[in-house]
């Protein structure tokens, strides 16, 4: 937001939390106390960066403590103040926000590369500690990536690449998935900008050929949802311009790529979901490969939505995407969503719900406890949950994520260490493959175990993939 005030942060602030505009007030003026002097290279005084942190945060609703910490999350590293201070004017908890956030200190690390390793762990892994201090830290990087003209082109590309690589998967991982899609388009902009302008002009030429007849079925939509007293919502949405350009990477043309436009259908409760599918599809004929249902079997970041893709008007293929009104909060900004909908009891629930439901957290957790070295923990997530996933069926239907070109092997230690220690044979959409079959998206996956079997072969270290279930052979050899 350009020309961007406090007075601005404190409408939003006094819609949903008046009673704290104080305490952010308190942090503001001391934040830019603290910036006084400090010019951004954009010209501008510093304390706008850290408003439009705060403002990002309260865009989303968040708690005062992480507002307070957006406004505060530069002063250990740029300036005096201290730790002790800010839980002195403040609390323990924006304290610990805004340390979760400040990068480890040069002094402490011989290379520029060991420093910049530890600082990538550090922010990794403050997942575990507190969800909060990512959501910070994506704040901050968008405001960045939104401001990224005034660096160098060198530093243009090392920030594009890196929000690529890290800070885009985490935005997925925690459900964030609008600041996912602005983080991803905006490195597509400056890492290869004669696609990104040429695949934006194009989006743009689809979009306004494809404005009559995706609001011709929006109101054909409504009008039998409103028949129906479903109270609803619908909104048209067009893929973003770097998941056009991954589509086309793939080898898919523009116009063939079935979800490029997307009705949002979002209605009251789970039951009229169902119902709105079956008008949906009274009015327009789907395409039944492509109907999935993740209202019964959520994404793994725990994202929920009917989604259906049928033939429109002048032959159009048409994604829609049906949801309750809170499903759909939670598929724009993830675990954020619970300071509007869960209030007091959202942190808790946030770390709760994030160790207890999100395969990410587990698979990270493994991954840091199996590697000392910060360059190889970093490598390792990059190649294991940062890259291209498969996502493959239990036999009770359960969706598992693994990396691209994991193999029975890695599907059996991530149900169960017991299962892969016991594995003897797998099943493959009921037809027997062999160990190091390379699994595919969509697979429906079988282990077939026998505790009489004489446990993990050796030769299985070089056809699993994941960390984990390599340390769990070892371990098998080694006990």
């Amino acid at each position: 937001m350009n020309n961007l005030e406090f007075s601005d942060l404190k409408e939003i602030l006094k819609d949903y939390q008046p009673e704290e505009i104080d305490i952010i007030t308190k942090a503001y003026n001391f934040a830019k106390q603290l910036h006084t002097g400090q010019i951004r290279q954009s010209g501008e005084p510093y304390i706008i960066h850290p408003l439009n942190v705060a403002y990002i945060l309260a865009e989303m609703h968040a708690d005062k403590d992480t507002i307070c910490a957006g406004l505060l999350h530069d002063t250990l590293e740029d300036t005096t103040t201290t730790k002790e201070e800010i839980t002195q004017l403040f609390n323990v908890d924006t304290a610990n926000l805004v340390d979760g956030v400040t990068k480890l200190a040069k002094m402490n690390f011989s290379t520029k590369q060991e420093q910049n390793f530890a600082n990538t762990r550090k922010i990794i892994t403050s997942i575990t500690e507190d969800v909060r201090i990512i959501i910070i830290k994506l704040a901050d990087r968008l405001h960045n990536m939104r401001t990224l003209e005034f660096k160098s082109e060198f530093k243009q590309k090392e920030n594009a690449l890196e929000t690529l690589e890290i800070f885009a998967p985490l935005a997925y991982y925690i459900g964030a998935s609008r600041l996912k899609s602005e983080l991803e388009d905006l490195s597509l902009r400056y890492l290869r900008p004669e696609i990104y302008f040429k695949l934006q002009e194009k989006k743009l030429f689809f979009e306004n050929n494809s404005n009559n007849f995706l609001y011709e079925m929006l109101l054909k939509i409504k009008n039998i949802l409103a028949d129906k007293q479903i109270p609803n919502e619908i909104k048209i949405r067009t893929k973003n311009i770097y998941g056009i350009y991954k589509r086309i990477e793939e080898g898919e043309q523009l116009w063939n790529i079935h979800d490029l436009f997307a009705l949002k259908i979002m209605v009251d409760d789970i039951e009229n979901c169902y119902r709105t599918l079956g008008y949906v599809h009274t009015l327009y004929y789907p395409i039944n490969d492509k109907f999935k249902d993740y209202i019964c079997n959520p994404k793994t970041n725990m994202y929920r939505s009917l989604h259906t893709t049928v033939f429109g008007p002048e032959d159009k293929l048409v994604q829609t995407q049906i949801r309750t009104f809170d499903m759909d909060k939670v598929a724009s900004f993830g675990l954020s969503t619970y300071w509007d909908i869960k209030k007091g009891e959202a942190r808790n629930l946030m770390q709760k719900d994030l160790k207890e439901k999100y395969q990410f957290f587990k698979s990270l957790t493994q991954i840091n406890a199996m590697f000392d070295d910060n360059k190889d923990f970093v490598n390792q997530v990059k190649i294991e949950l940062f890259t291209d996933k498969i996502y493959v069926y239990t036999t009770k239907g359960e969706i598992i994520e693994l990396p691209k070109g994991a193999t029975p092997i890695d599907f059996a230690y991530k149900i169960h260490t017991e299962l892969g220690n016991t594995m003897v044979e797998c099943m493959v959409n009921d037809k027997p493959v062999p160990l190091d079959y390379i699994l595919k998206n969509k697979d429906r996956v079988k282990i077939i175990a026998d505790k009489l079997s004489c446990g993990p072969r050796k030769e299985w270290l070089e056809k699993a993939q994941t960390s984990y279930a390599k340390k769990r052979i070892r371990e098998f050899y080694k006990n």
